[in-house]
């Protein structure tokens, strides 16, 4: 994801400096050896990374981001994290002199290519402003919260309603299927009457050629993303029982050797649980 957005920020007249934990360089950009390096000069850093365990190990300590940034730079998390961190972020932050953007973005990798993510921006509206040329070039458009943790709760909501979509429609396609209705008679009724959005032509697609590989969104991922919105639901005290069900979904995936697919391969594990090949 990180690569085509600063791909994307460099064709849009921007002075990108990047920094890769895997090597390799962006077109129009300048590639650095360390994050100190990328992050010193700049007076915004935005991070796209996978989990929290990795922000905080780019974020915190001696020549990572909040080490580096300048005082009054912006960090713009586009990480989707749980809510404890991105307010500690905010914190931490706050006590250096410097301010923090919680700005996950909802879109797959050609999304992000294509300059079309949704971005859920937390933070005051001063730092929205600065930051609104940014975004456009990287989305199709901003949906803005009160701060920090109210995006990660955004976001962990938005993705927490995909999954559950991937295993409706798993569902769905499985049993049409044993009942003697071809994936994609099924899925033609579904997207040319009530259910035509993009995300069901989409997993739908892809769940009815079995392709999910390469992923867009991991496995791994998405089982990550269940954990951090039960822990949400249980600090807030909201019961979350379609969360614990995907849960336990990718958690199946997972123990079968199925990480690596993209998410919408959690349909393997019902079409299996069906008797289905």
């Amino acid at each position: 994801m990180g690569r085509p957005m600063a791909k994307n920020l460099a064709s849009a007249g921007f002075d990108v400096r990047t920094w890769n934990r895997s090597g390799g360089s962006v077109d129009g950009a300048t590639d650095c050896r360390t994050i100190e390096e990328a992050v010193r000069p700049a007076e915004v850093v935005i991070t796209m990374l996978s989990e929290d365990a990795v922000v905080r190990t780019v974020t915190f300590g001696e020549g990572r981001v909040a080490a580096s940034l300048m005082t009054g730079g912006v960090h713009v998390g586009m990480s989707t994290i749980s809510v404890e961190l991105a307010g500690e972020l905010a914190t931490v932050h706050a006590e250096g002199g410097q301010r923090f953007v919680n700005a996950p973005v909802f879109g797959r990798p050609e999304m992000a290519a294509a300059a079309k993510l949704f971005i859920v921006p937390g933070g005051n509206a001063a730092d929205l402003a600065q930051l609104s040329p940014i975004f456009a070039a990287l989305g199709q458009g901003t949906f803005p919260m009160p701060g920090a943790r109210e995006s990660a709760v955004a976001k962990l909501c938005g993705n927490f309603m995909l999954a559950g979509l991937i295993e409706s429609l798993g569902e769905a396609l499985t049993l049409g299927e044993k009942g003697g209705v071809a994936p994609e008679q099924l899925l033609g009724m579904l997207t040319g009457t009530l259910f035509g959005i993009p995300v069901v032509h989409g997993y739908g697609g892809m769940m009815v050629r079995q392709q999910f590989s390469p992923a867009g969104f991991a496995m791994a991922l998405g089982l990550k993303d269940m954990k951090l919105v039960l822990q949400a639901g249980d600090r807030l005290e909201v019961p979350m029982p379609l969360a614990d069900l995907l849960r336990t979904r990718f958690l199946q995936a997972m123990a079968q050797g199925k990480g690596n697919l993209d998410w919408s391969g959690m349909s393997t594990v019902i079409r299996e649980s069906a008797g289905l090949k």
